[in-house]
C-alpha cells in the first residue's frame, strides 16, 4: 500500500512540473514580435471603412459602334467605281475621298446643266431685246413680262443643275466622288474597284464609326431585370484585355424581350482610350448597385483564408499586430465587406499580410 502511494505521488509531481507556463510568459513571447524596417517598407496599411454594400449582377456582352457616331455611306447615283481609296479597318476624315465613280446618270445632269446655262443666256438676251423694244414702243409691255418670265425660269433650271452638280460632289472631268461624312473608321465595305452597280442592286458602299466612345450591349435574363436600372455603375472586361477594367454607365434600358434568347438588351456607354475596344468583340459586364445596407469594407486582397477561416491582420504598432478572424459578408470586386470582427477605423495590413500571419501563427 506505502509502494502504490509513493509511485502516485511521483506522478503528480511530474505532471506539476510539466504544467503551461504562465500567462505573463505567453505574454512576453507575443511581445517578442516586431515588424522589421524591410517589412515595414513592404506591408500597406489600410483603415476600415464603414460604407454602403454594392451588390453585383455579371451579364455577357458584345461591343458595338456608338450608334450616334456611325453613318453609312450610299452612292446617289449608277456607274462603275474607278478609283478606290479605302480598304476595310482604315482611319478617315470628314470630308476625305473615298471612291471615284464614273456614271451615265452624272453626265446627263452635265448635259442638263449646259443646256439650262444656254438657256438662261438666251432668255436674258430675248429680255433685253423685248425692254429695247418696249421702251422704242415696238414691243407691249405683255412682251417684256413674258420675257423676264422665261428668263426667270431659265435662271432656276441652272441653280437647280449646279446643286444637284454641288450634291454629287462632281469633278472637272464629270466623275463623281464619294467623300466621307464623318471622321471615323471603315468598320464596313461592300465595294471593290471596277464594280458596276446601279440604284437596284447597290448596298452602303462602306459604313464609318467613330471608335472614340463605344456601346456595349449586355444580354439581361428575365429574373434580374428589376435589379437592372439607368444610370447605375458598370464595369466591362474582354477576353482581349482580361485585366483591363473598362467602367462606364447604363444609360438605355431596352424595355423588349427578345423572343427566342428571353433577354434584354441593356447599353453601357465607354470612353474608348487608345480605340482597345473594337466592335463585335465580346465582353464581360458587372454592374454594380448600391444596396440598402452599410458594413465595414477593406480591400479583399488583405484576407487571409486559412483553415477554413477568414482572418485580417490588425496593426496596432510594430509590435502589436492581431490576427483578428472575420465573417465576410460578400465580395464586390476588389472590396470585401466584413459583417462581424472588425469595426471603423480599425487598421489592417493590406498587403503582405500572408508573410506577418504566418510569423504569428506558426
Amino acid at each position: 500500500m506505502n509502494r502504490i502511494s509513493l509511485s502516485l505521488l511521483a506522478a503528480l509531481a511530474l505532471t506539476a512540473c510539466q504544467k503551461p507556463a504562465p500567462a505573463e510568459e505567453t505574454e512576453e513571447k507575443k511581445a517578442a514580435f516586431e515588424l522589421s524596417d524591410t517589412m515595414m517598407q513592404q506591408i500597406e496599411l489600410d483603415t476600415v471603412r464603414l460604407q454602403p454594400v454594392l451588390s453585383e449582377l455579371t451579364f455577357s456582352g458584345q461591343v458595338v459602334s456608338n450608334g450616334d457616331q456611325t453613318a453609312k455611306v450610299f452612292p446617289l447615283v449608277g456607274g462603275v467605281v474607278e478609283d478606290l481609296k479605302v480598304e476595310l479597318g482604315d482611319h478617315v476624315t470628314k470630308g476625305q475621298l473615298l471612291a471615284v465613280v464614273r456614271s451615265g446618270e452624272i453626265a446627263d445632269i452635265q448635259n442638263q446643266s449646259s443646256s439650262a446655262g444656254t438657256d438662261l443666256a438666251i432668255a436674258k438676251k430675248n429680255l433685253a431685246v423685248a425692254e429695247d423694244q418696249f421702251q422704242a414702243g415696238l414691243a407691249s409691255e405683255r412682251d417684256v413680262v413674258l420675257a423676264r418670265e422665261e428668263a426667270r425660269r431659265a435662271a432656276g433650271n441652272v441653280n437647280r443643275s449646279r446643286k444637284q452638280l454641288g450634291i454629287y460632289n462632281v469633278t472637272q472631268d464629270g466623275r463623281y466622288t464619294i467623300k466621307a461624312p464623318i471622321s471615323g473608321f471603315i468598320t464596313e465595305k461592300n465595294v471593290t474597284e471596277s464594280m458596276q452597280y446601279n440604284d437596284n442592286n447597290v448596298d452602303n458602299f462602306f459604313t464609318i464609326a467613330n471608335l472614340d466612345q463605344v456601346w456595349v450591349l449586355a444580354n439581361v435574363f428575365e429574373s434580374d431585370i428589376s435589379k437592372v436600372q439607368v444610370g447605375y455603375d458598370a464595369d466591362v472586361t474582354t477576353l482581349a484585355y482580361p485585366d483591363k477594367h473598362f467602367r462606364g454607365k447604363v444609360d438605355k434600358v431596352f424595355n423588349v424581350l427578345d423572343p427566342e434568347s428571353k433577354v434584354m438588351k441593356v447599353r453601357v456607354r465607354l470612353d474608348n482610350p487608345g480605340y482597345l475596344l473594337k466592335p463585335e468583340m465580346y465582353a464581360q459586364v458587372r454592374i454594380q448597385n448600391t444596396e440598402n445596407q452599410q458594413a465595414m469594407a477593406i480591400p479583399a486582397k488583405s484576407v487571409v483564408f486559412d483553415k477554413d477561416r477568414n482572418f485580417v491582420m490588425v496593426y496596432k504598432d510594430r509590435q502589436h499586430v492581431e490576427t483578428r478572424p472575420v465573417t465576410i459578408l460578400k465580395t464586390v470586386g476588389d472590396v470585401s465587406y466584413v459583417s462581424e470582427g472588425l469595426k471603423p477605423n480599425d487598421i489592417i495590413i493590406a498587403k503582405e499580410q500572408l508573410l506577418v500571419y504566418d510569423e504569428l501563427n506558426d
